[in-house]
């Protein structure tokens, strides 16, 4: 009872903090990510004030809320849209991935962290976040903007390629022999593979199964076919989090956004939780050290996202100032990047890790929306000039 007690009693104060430090990030006009991290860091390991009786529960919730995250972003598209994403963006999201997995896999190798950490640390500076991205779009009212097409794209090439990358980066941490690698990546990208058949071919069978004039039943069955996929991926090799994107992207139309405006509050309360987890398990004091590299591998990363959404929009045939919106709106990083730290620390790929994958969020994750905002007139004038 005692234990119980202390337990919401830590809860509840990691809760109401970050509901204190989301009301000072929307009025500052900056993504909460940051701040959830340095929570995290203040009372994760190494912090001013460690909790202790609250972190299994809270790591528990942390999952979670990588699930929904990535369920929500699933069913932002449907599996009609990802195969033509895929087919007509495909060059752009090459040169995407490999113009910003390069400097983390660099920068691992110059460091001496080897070749496993290589391939976390290009995990790390590829993926932009699809939630802070988004948000930046509404925010600004980019969203009806020529180039945001373009943007979308690029995303959901991005979440194909971690669908591929997740499973070989799990077997690579695992230490797995080149047979049992290659037999446990097969698997992985047959499951991939047949998830995504299956939401083309059968996709009305299960809307009609999760469907539900009634809200709690239809939060109800969503969730829980999330989850059980999510297990089911994570036994297969999979990671969880591409299960549930995969159940999203089968789910389209109206039972979509029916089941997207039921998430979104469940999804950003475990989503607060699963950055502050990131933060318990990161050390205040080994980001010190590496705040200088992480300066300057996300300067390097905002300049690679920049070309990258140049080249994009200038090759759908949008002009100078839209192909600045599409460059900056990719500049963000977040739940991916940290879902792939957390993978390497958790697996003991280099003790540096975190802390470097931490500093570097957090810069990206503030400077993202704040320099979307502060050239926003800049890119206007652009625009009328033009």
């Amino acid at each position: 009872m005692h234990d119980t007690a202390i337990l919401f009693l830590e809860f509840g104060a990691v809760l109401l903090g970050l509901g204190v430090l989301g009301a000072f990030a929307l009025r500052v006009g900056i993504s909460p990510i940051p701040l959830y991290l340095i929570a995290g860091l203040a009372f994760g390991t190494g912090g001013v004030l460690p909790l202790a009786t609250s972190e299994e529960f809270i790591s528990v919730g942390a999952e979670l809320g990588v699930v929904l995250l990535l369920l929500t972003l699933g069913l932002e598209y449907n599996a009609d849209e990802l195969v033509t994403s895929l087919t007509s963006n495909a060059r752009a999201g090459i040169v995407d991935l490999v113009l910003n997995a390069a400097p983390g896999a660099i920068c691992a190798l110059l460091l001496g962290w080897g070749p496993v950490a290589a391939v976390a640390m290009a995990g790390v500076t590829y993926a932009t976040s699809s939630g802070i991205t988004a948000k930046v779009l509404s925010d600004l009212g980019w969203i009806g903007n020529r180039e945001t097409p373009t943007v979308l794209s690029l995303l959901v090439f991005e979440d194909l390629t971690m669908a591929v990358y997740l499973p070989i980066l799990t077997t690579i941490l695992a230490g797995l022999s080149l047979v049992n690698g290659a037999i446990a990546v097969g698997v992985a990208l047959l499951t991939v593979s047949v998830v995504l058949v299956v939401a083309l071919k059968f996709g009305r069978f299960i809307e009609a199964f999760v469907s539900s004039p009634n809200n709690e039943v239809l939060l109800l069955k969503v969730v829980g076919l999330a989850a059980l996929v999510a297990g089911l991926a994570q036994q297969l090799q999979v990671s969880a989090a591409v299960g549930a994107f995969l159940v999203g992207i089968a789910l389209s139309g109206q039972l979509a956004e029916d089941a997207h405006a039921l998430l979104a509050p469940l999804r950003d309360l475990f989503a607060a939780v699963f950055f502050v987890f990131f933060g318990f398990q990161t050390d205040p004091a080994k980001i010190l050290p590496v705040a200088g590299l992480a300066a300057l591998l996300a300067l390097v990363s905002m300049v690679t996202k920049l070309l990258t959404g140049a080249y994009a929009a200038r090759r759908a045939g949008i002009a100078k100032a839209g192909q600045a919106r599409a460059g900056i709106a990719l500049i963000p990083r977040g739940e991916f990047n940290i879902v792939i730290a957390g993978l390497a620390v958790g697996a003991g790929a280099h003790p540096d890790l975190g802390a470097l994958a931490a500093a570097y969020v957090l810069i990206l994750a503030a400077f993202g929306p704040l320099a979307a905002k502060l050239v926003q007139p800049l890119i206007t004038a652009i625009a009328k000039r033009a």
